[in-house]
């Protein structure tokens, strides 16, 4: 059964121009009434399960997946804690590349968005500079970002450290300067794939919980006796056309 098939309804006056009489109602899916997981279940982390969303992949391609039912996407992504499909889901490559586009413009996905600090170790494989660190590095501009080298700290040339050279499909680099810059471009494309590609690592609730979270979803569902009480199901809203 689909999300939209275990929702409740309103009874709503009828505002079709063909209805029969004042009296006529319809009946309205109510979008607004909302399911979360227990307190219990959600603060425990041995209910989730780490799942990586493949390229292209739907809600209802990951409830496939993991519960053996496409119906069940409401439960992936309500377990993830996603409130705006469209912006916390991953995009496809196709997707990414189109959004990138429109965003930058061709000439402009490759231009640099920021820059980051690369990983520095000395001799002794002591941490000098973590890496990806967002930092300014206005070479034109005259601010390049610079940390005090081997050399100036050590007072000599033969001292050295090291990190990896991205430019150099990652082979070492070797820093003896009395300044060193030890940081890489990230162009506006690679930025947006980095985001993309965190969106892809979701943590779904693990399927020997579902049918705990559907009795939950079915309780939360159901009315409670009031003046707008129908049955358990339906509500019933004021009907402001009888006069």
């Amino acid at each position: 059964m689909s999300y939209l098939n275990r929702l409740p309804f309103v009874r709503y006056p009828s505002p079709l121009s063909h209805k029969n009489s004042a009296n006529d109602y319809i009946l309205i899916t109510n979008l607004f009434r909302k399911n979360k997981l227990l307190d219990g279940v959600s603060k425990e982390a041995t209910t989730f399960n780490k799942f990586l969303v493949a390229d292209g992949a739907r809600p209802d391609n990951v409830a496939e997946d993991i519960y053996g039912d496409a119906d069940l996407d409401f439960i992936v992504i309500i377990s993830c804690g996603i409130t705006n499909i469209r912006d916390e889901w991953p995009l496809s490559n196709k997707e990414l590349y189109e959004f990138a586009e429109d965003k930058y413009g061709i000439v402009g996905l490759n231009a640099i968005h920021h820059y980051e600090t690369l990983e520095v170790k000395d001799e002794n494989d002591r941490l000098i500079l973590p890496a990806g660190k967002i930092v300014e590095h206005d070479v034109p501009g005259g601010r390049p970002f610079e940390i005090d080298g081997p050399a100036s700290r050590f007072g000599g040339s033969a001292n050295k450290w090291y990190g990896v050279d991205p430019g150099q499909n990652d082979v070492q680099a070797t820093y003896t300067g009395e300044k060193i810059s030890p940081v890489v471009g990230v162009s506006n494309f690679d930025y947006e794939t980095l985001l993309n590609e965190e969106k892809r690592m979701i943590r779904p609730l693990k399927k020997q919980y579902v049918s705990l979270f559907l009795s939950d979803f079915e309780r939360i569902m159901k009315y409670d006796r009031n003046t707008q009480y129908v049955s358990k199901t339906v509500i019933t809203t004021e009907n402001n056309f009888v006069q």
